[in-house]
């Protein structure tokens, strides 16, 4: 079976005020911009062969994966099932909020307006089994949030409930994930 890349987009400006973003559309800081092109420069040194990157509709994810597309010429495109988990409520709070932590121990809570965990994962599952289809001929790179990160390790891999709530990447980090027959 083939396999997939994920990287997060670069750091915001709530990133470095611990603030939670969702789906509250926040730009990349000036280190966010080189974070995206030092990626694109990290994918051609390391020759990792991509054929088309899919990103999020989120300003973030969609600037990041324009400077890796231009640094490596790589294909780009929108894919809204990328978008980060909106947390309602949350949004712009602090990200150690003990409410928020609470909050999001119960995957099948909706933040008051927001997305639950399960909904979250839901897409990004159909997304993950329309790439495995062509995971063979084809390789992608996701270019999306901590959030989606998140629900992709779990596709993948067994988690605590736990494991899954704290689990994170940094900024522009990028992992490969290989599918399984």
């Amino acid at each position: 079976m083939g396999y997939l890349y994920f990287a997060r987009h670069g750091q915001t400006v709530w990133n470095v005020e611990n603030k939670i973003c969702g789906a509250t559309d926040i730009e990349l800081t000036e280190l966010g911009h080189q974070q995206a092109e030092e990626l694109g420069q990290a994918i051609l040194e390391q020759g990792i062969q991509i054929d088309e990157i899919l990103y999020s509709p989120l300003i973030r994810a969609k600037e990041t994966a324009r400077h890796v597309s231009e640094v490596t010429g790589i294909p780009m495109r929108e894919e809204m099932r990328l978008k980060e988990q909106n947390f309602g409520k949350y949004e712009g709070t602090p990200r150690n909020g003990e409410e928020f932590q609470k909050a999001k121990a119960n995957f099948i809570n909706s933040y008051e307006g927001g997305e639950s965990m399960l909904k979250l994962c839901h897409r990004i599952y159909d997304l993950l089994d329309d790439i495995k289809k062509e995971s063979d001929q084809k390789t992608y790179l996701l270019v999306a949030h901590n959030g989606i990160s998140r629900a992709i390790q779990s596709y993948f891999g067994d988690m605590t409930n736990d494991e899954f709530a704290r689990f994170g990447i940094k900024n522009c980090e990028i992992r490969k994930f290989e599918y399984k027959e």
